[in-house]
């Protein structure tokens, strides 16, 4: 587990390093965020889905998986939306944080060294690829268009936005070459897998970049209260409820029950900056509860498995 995370922790450094020294120039995570929303993240989206089998996706972990991050995407959105005015991009992006776990770069090493075994990290990773991150991006170019002069957008955007979103649209060629049983050839798959293998990394180091010259939760510049729920959405209730569903709802018990709590404690995904800064919403509540969680998440593992192993 610490093997996992000192990854993690070496390339956010390697960064914020890169960012002191103002090699890349003035804000370079603007453009490289750019790069990893329009070209790497969907590269790896369809190769990742090309090449899975979609069956897992029906199973009990995903339903846990899927039922436990919207209900607390749901949570935060409606708080912060109806109680606390935010806008939608901003709710938008604060329900992300809340529930949108980190579970490819860190997910997957967490899997090998403390579930040893992947296939508990797959259903959720499919599921955030194929369903909450095409709502999520719905809602945030749903909510850019608005903000653009001239008439509201009418039905025939509202339907066409997901297919536009580059990611979105990247996963699901992934998704209909799995479904059709095509086997691309490797000359066409290579440099989409090549590509794909430096979404992870970039995006950590886009992360490693936007830490440099601030402070976490920084008074008058960060949202400390929508900072605070995200976090606590994330670390205390995510699990607790990945938990209750598991082993109520489906009954499961030892290493399954460990594995789906563990995966819920997960920590936010850097894709939330990544998106919060191409659509420039958010970008400061994505930071920090990005930084927290993934610091907080270390004791919490811990944690859990003192109490279900």
């Amino acid at each position: 587990m610490l093997a996992g995370f000192a990854v993690i922790a070496i390339i956010i450094a390697a960064g914020w390093l890169v960012g002191r020294l103002g090699v890349l120039g003035e804000q370079p995570e603007k453009q490289l965020s750019l790069l990893v929303f329009y070209l790497l993240t969907p590269a790896l989206l369809l190769h990742v889905l090309a090449t899975t089998d979609v069956s897992v996706l029906f199973s009990a972990r995903l339903a846990v998986s899927a039922g436990s991050a919207l209900a607390i995407a749901a949570v935060y959105y409606v708080i912060v939306r109806v109680l606390w005015r935010r806008t939608m991009g901003d709710a938008t992006i604060g329900a992300l944080a809340s529930s949108y776990v980190n579970s490819s770069n860190l997910g997957i090493p967490i899997a090998v060294f403390v579930l040893h075994d992947t296939s508990y990290v797959a259903p959720l990773l499919l599921f955030q690829i194929l369903i909450f991150s095409t709502i999520a991006l719905t809602m945030l170019d749903l909510a850019e268009a608005r903000d653009q002069p001239g008439p509201r957008p009418g039905a025939w955007r509202t339907v066409a936005t997901p297919l536009l979103n580059p990611i979105v649209a990247g996963a699901l060629i992934g998704l209909a070459i799995s479904l059709a049983g095509w086997h691309p050839p490797d000359w066409l798959m290579s440099p989409v897998k090549l590509l794909g293998d430096a979404s992870v990394p970039m995006a950590l180091l886009v992360f490693g970049l936007s830490l440099g010259g601030v402070k976490v939760m920084q008074k008058g510049e960060a949202p400390r209260r929508d900072i605070a729920l995200a976090t606590a959405l994330k670390m205390i209730a995510m699990p607790v409820l990945a938990w209750a569903m598991s082993r109520f709802l489906f009954g499961q018990s030892g290493h399954a029950l460990f594995a789906q709590t563990v995966t819920a404690a997960l920590p936010t995904a850097q894709n939330v900056l990544v998106y919060g800064l191409r659509y420039n919403r958010g970008v400061i509540l994505a930071r920090d509860s990005g930084l927290i969680t993934t610091v907080l998440s270390v004791p919490a593992i811990m944690l859990i498995a003192a109490l279900l192993t």
